[in-house]
């Protein structure tokens, strides 16, 4: 298993090992004792989510301490793009964000920590995704950013038009607009 740093501390890119033969595959997604600089991290709950269309975006989402989520992201079906936003006010990066294109091909998997927002944008019919979580949801500290917001500056590839949102998504506000929950 490869795990590799990214340019925001905290988030990194870890590939796990696939052994195919003319069976097909074998491959452990996840073992805690080969995690790293992760290996002590607690999840709690798995989720999984199925975007029947091509651009479904689904976040930006985050929960405010003390219900804030770690999450170890990887695609079981189709391709997104990944999307991490700093959102700790002391950090060097804060306000920065990264994507990472996860597809089950690449069989790469995003860890993000507490203190970022995160999201995707599906990218063919019928993408299903998987992640772990290091705390239960809790409906009323769940909050989120707008993914169109200008300051975030981020490059889609598809028109705002063309993306299918949820109602709470659309209504999401922009990074600045938003109270501030980690340091």
């Amino acid at each position: 298993m490869n795990i590799d740093k990214t340019e925001l501390k905290g988030v990194y890119l870890i590939k796990p090992t696939k052994h195919e033969d003319h069976r097909g595959f074998f491959s452990e997604t996840y073992n805690q004792s080969k995690m790293g600089p992760l290996k002590n991290i607690h999840f709690v709950q798995d989720n999984q989510s199925l975007s029947k269309d091509k651009y479904v975006f689904r976040g930006l989402h985050f929960q405010k301490p003390p219900f804030a989520q770690g999450k170890l992201v990887r695609v079981l079906k189709g391709s997104i793009l990944d999307i991490v936003v700093d959102i700790r006010k002391s950090s060097s990066t804060f306000g920065k964000h990264k994507i990472f294109e996860l597809n089950e091909k690449d069989w790469s998997q995003i860890y993000v920590p507490e203190g970022f927002a995160h999201g995707f944008l599906t990218l063919v019919e019928n993408t299903e995704v998987l992640y772990k979580v290091t705390n239960y949801y809790s409906p009323k500290d769940d909050l989120g950013i707008s993914v169109m917001d200008p300051d975030l500056d981020l490059n889609l590839p598809v028109s705002k038009e063309k993306i299918i949102f949820s109602e709470k998504d659309t209504k999401q506000p922009s990074l600045k607009n938003s109270s501030y929950y980690f340091d």
